[in-house]
């Protein structure tokens, strides 16, 4: 295996700019995720580490090897596509088999390495069968055992969960993170759905148009994001942004956004200094907004009053689609045992400690 580096690498298709100077560095080992909205350049990052793309200015390194000008076969990589590419007149044997086929690999070989595919993945009983005669599932184990008879320095992975089910998706995530703990191997995985990036990576590099926006563990990119896109993007629902007015008063800062008045706490009290008197965007998780308990002593300052329009049952917890003035935010909760009613008048509570702040200007994060 090897780690894989990018410095300042640049794709542009005529005047667009697709990738722009992206320098990252992944690894050895590392599950790596590319994660951002359609059209924000990570599937275009992929293909250029696969060789697929030209690089237009920028180098890409595996390990210690400059790769720009090799072809993708000597570059020694494995990627699994969106759509499986499996060959359809082939058998699930003959498909795994066929790369090492092509590279004159000896037959004893090829047929060891494609059983040992089959035992890791738990595919010895389609090895007969043609891909028309497997699940979307099945296909995707085959497309995955295809690179792993590779045995290459990096497997590349493009979306490969998004043409299944949602159940089928949740499976093969794990199937996936066990994979890379059996073989030991260094992926970069390519998804728009922060779920998949959350649950799988070592480690999360957030992309938005063409940039990185953000690299870290996924509780730190959670916990920390480093700008209103970041926070928007990672978390579900999405957090809540208001913008409001930051205040000083006796010492003390309060978020005011005309339909409630929030008071921050003493933590954030440096950071917020250059702030006072200025507009800000102030940024609250859904699973930071709760109905406080019954008998709770009054904490004046961390709640705010709203009108639940849209309850939306979900088992153990329930997204609520809150008004409150001109403002509209989403709380998960706890289901209640007693049903919520719509129109209801909620006193929410906020947990102001794991709020965020951001420029108005800049939407970098202040706090």
């Amino acid at each position: 295996m090897a780690r894989v580096t990018l410095k300042k690498v640049v794709k542009q298709f005529k005047s667009v700019t697709a990738v722009d100077s992206l320098s990252i560095e992944i690894q050895d080992r590392e599950f790596a995720v590319l994660v951002g909205p359609s059209g924000c350049g990570k599937t275009t990052a992929l293909r250029m580490i696969a060789g697929l793309e030209v690089v237009s200015s920028g180098d890409i390194y595996i390990g210690d090897r400059r790769v720009n000008d090799l072809a993708p076969k000597d570059r020694d990589i494995a990627m699994v596509f969106q759509n499986y590419a499996l060959y359809p007149h082939m058998s699930v044997r003959e498909n795994l088999g066929f790369g090492l086929k092509m590279r004159k690999f000896p037959k004893e070989e090829i047929d060891r390495r494609v059983r040992e595919a089959a035992d890791i993945l738990g595919i010895h009983d389609l090895l007969d069968r043609r891909p028309r005669q497997l699940s979307g599932g099945q296909r995707q184990r085959v497309a995955v055992g295809r690179a792993i008879v590779r045995k290459p320095k990096v497997f590349l992975f493009d979306e490969p969960l998004s043409n299944l089910d949602a159940k089928l998706r949740v499976a093969m995530r794990a199937e996936i993170s066990k994979l890379h703990r059996r073989l030991g191997a260094t992926i970069i995985y390519v998804t728009h759905d922060q779920v998949e990036a959350m649950t799988m990576a070592s480690r999360i590099f957030i992309m938005n148009r063409g940039s990185l926006q953000q690299s870290g563990t996924p509780l730190e990119v959670y916990k920390k994001p480093s700008n209103q896109f970041v926070a928007g993007f990672i978390g579900s629902p999405a957090m809540n942004f208001i913008e409001c007015t930051l205040v000083l008063e006796q010492g003390r800062y309060f978020v005011d956004a005309g339909a409630f008045r929030l008071m921050l706490p003493d933590l954030f009290s440096r950071p917020v200094e250059a702030y006072a008197g200025r507009p800000v965007i102030f940024g609250v998780r859904p699973e930071d907004l709760a109905v406080p308990a019954a008998g709770r002593a009054d904490h004046p300052g961390d709640t705010l009053k709203a009108r639940a329009d849209v309850v939306e049952p979900l088992g153990a917890e329930m997204f609520v689609h809150l008004t409150c003035g001109p403002h509209s935010l989403v709380a998960r909760m706890e289901s209640p045992e007693q049903p919520m009613a719509v129109g209801q008048t909620l006193e929410v509570e906020v947990k102001l400690n794991r709020t965020h702040l951001f420029d108005r200007e800049t939407l970098q994060t202040i706090v």
